[in-house]
């Protein structure tokens, strides 16, 4: 869940930025957080995935 969290803080300080003006600075933060966001979801399918069959012991 560190990646998310992560992400969160990119999007906080996306619209932080935006909010003040910065708009260079403000696509950057938006930018690496919609990056963060895929790799989260990618890796939160694939431990979907994985995760699946543990804790079923016959």
């Amino acid at each position: 869940m560190d990646l998310l969290r992560w992400t969160l803080i990119f999007l906080v300080l996306a619209l932080l930025s935006a909010a003040l003006g910065f708009g260079g600075i403000a696509s950057n933060f938006a930018y690496i957080g919609k990056i963060l966001f895929f790799i989260f979801l990618v890796l939160f399918i694939v431990g979907l995935f994985f995760g699946r069959g543990r804790g079923r012991t016959l």
